[in-house]
């Protein structure tokens, strides 16, 4: 057995002094207050986030978001549909320094949103509610808003986003409460959502009035914008939990209605003229609309997946992949849930088509390895833990599980530099990976 020194050697005592540290320091402030001009008004706002960091954080948070709604569509035609729109805006707006990028990505759930460098994805899932392309500008303009006012870095200056503030902590933080005999329950990158920004009901009235004005000045009617919110009042009305994600993080009131139909009426009425571009709309989803049938049907099954009726679920997930059998999302879905359902044998073909349809799309792997570990196939469970690693960097969960694999397979030496990488990685903070990790380290003689 070989041992580390004295030095190297990690106590107990060290261990949960780390883990208070760090609890400490996430509370605490990290940025430093300085004085910036709101690039909307003008006025000078004390502003703790540089440009910089709003970037920063945006590299380093929405590929996990991404990959929590399965990847960045690959129908290449309406993911460059999306961008063209998107870049039709951008000529009208307060920040046009920023590095603004548009995606589409298969989420089936109800949403749309930005990240604070300028990062912005709608889900198939509200595409599919849109009636023409003046409200896909309404929506992505809406969004833009928020990245030209600033809203996310306001919302880390108050320190009420602490959770984007700690690197990969966030990413492990949905896995920590489940404990090494239950890796079946450990499905997701992320919740959705789970990095995404709460905005204030004054964020989205202003994101709202810059939106409106974006997608104008690019030459849309002003009525998109009332379709966008006429369709987001409905559906607040009628059937919230359909866009839950949505309207927590956006919050919905007839005031935003009405206020769009006011601007329509009063200050926009010039618009009317210009087209809403339905045809063009409905033709370039047309793909999209073709798998409509199977991406309610996922929408379904995802609601009774949330409930635990595991057996609903499955049933409606396999209608789906019947619809629309090269469907990325479909196989990811119906693999979750037969882990759920602890059948990680049944499970395992589906994330293996899942990776032959994406195989640069994380999750895909990520299930093959949960499901490979509990057929206890480690050398396979490796490897595909390995790719997760290589094609989303970052994630300590990931460390842990290949360490957890190699030591599984006898190979100490590599696990315990795996499990010490984890323990780096989250700054010792305690929970039940961190606990088995140190056992396992203690056991072999590098912790003490």
């Amino acid at each position: 057995m070989n041992q580390s020194t004295a030095h190297d050697q990690l106590s107990r005592r060290q261990f949960l002094k780390y883990g208070a540290v760090l609890s400490a320091s996430i509370a605490g402030p990290i940025f430093y207050a300085g004085c910036a001009v709101d690039p909307v008004t003008g006025k000078k706002q004390i502003m703790m986030v540089s440009p910089d960091q709003e970037i920063g954080i945006d590299k380093q948070q929405s590929p996990f978001q991404f990959s929590t709604d399965y990847g960045i569509t690959q129908d290449d035609k309406l993911n460059r549909y999306v961008s063209d729109v998107g870049k039709r805006l951008l000529p009208n707006v307060h920040r046009p320094g920023m590095p603004y990028n548009f995606h589409c990505v298969n989420a089936t759930y109800i949403n749309a949103y930005a990240f604070p460098g300028g990062t912005i994805a709608v889900t198939r899932g509200i595409l599919l509610k849109l009636n023409n392309e003046a409200e896909l500008a309404s929506l992505l303009g809406h969004e833009l808003g928020h990245v030209n006012a600033r809203h996310t870095a306001e919302q880390l200056s108050k320190g009420q986003l602490s959770s984007l503030l700690v690197s990969g902590l966030s990413i492990a933080a949905s896995t920590q409460g489940a404990g090494l005999g239950q890796l079946t329950q450990q499905l997701g990158m992320v919740s959705q959502g789970l990095l995404l920004s709460k905005y204030s009901r004054d964020n989205e009235r202003e994101a709202d009035f810059l939106g409106n004005e974006y997608m104008v000045k690019a030459g849309y009617p002003s009525k998109g914008f009332v379709g966008l919110m006429e369709m987001l009042d409905s559906l607040h009305k009628e059937s919230p939990n359909s866009a839950q994600i949505l309207f927590s993080t956006h919050p919905m009131s007839s005031e935003r209605l009405n206020s769009a139909v006011q601007r329509e009426k009063g200050v926009y009425q010039n618009s009317k003229k210009h087209s809403l571009n339905r045809e063009r709309y409905m033709d370039s989803i047309a793909s999209l609309r073709s798998k409509k049938k199977g991406i309610e049907l996922l929408q379904q099954g995802e609601k009774y997946l949330a409930k635990k009726e595991y057996d609903k679920a499955q049933s409606l997930f396999k209608k789906s992949i019947n619809k629309i059998q090269n469907d990325y999302t479909a196989h990811v879905l119906m693999s979750k849930c037969l882990m759920l359902r602890k059948k990680p044998s049944q499970a395992l073909p589906y994330a293996d088509t899942a990776i032959k349809l994406y195989p640069k799309e994380v999750q895909g792997h990520y299930i093959a390895g949960m499901a490979n570990s509990e057929l206890k196939n480690y050398t396979k469970a490796y490897q595909n833990f390995a790719t997760c690693d290589e094609l989303l960097p970052g994630n300590p969960q990931m460390t842990f599980y290949k360490g957890y694999c190699l030591d599984k397979k006898g190979d100490n030496k590599p696990a315990a530099n795996n499990y010490m990488a984890y323990l780096k990685m989250i700054n010792y903070q305690p929970n039940k990976y961190s606990r088995y990790a140190y056992d396992r380290l203690k056991a072999w003689g590098y912790a003490k």
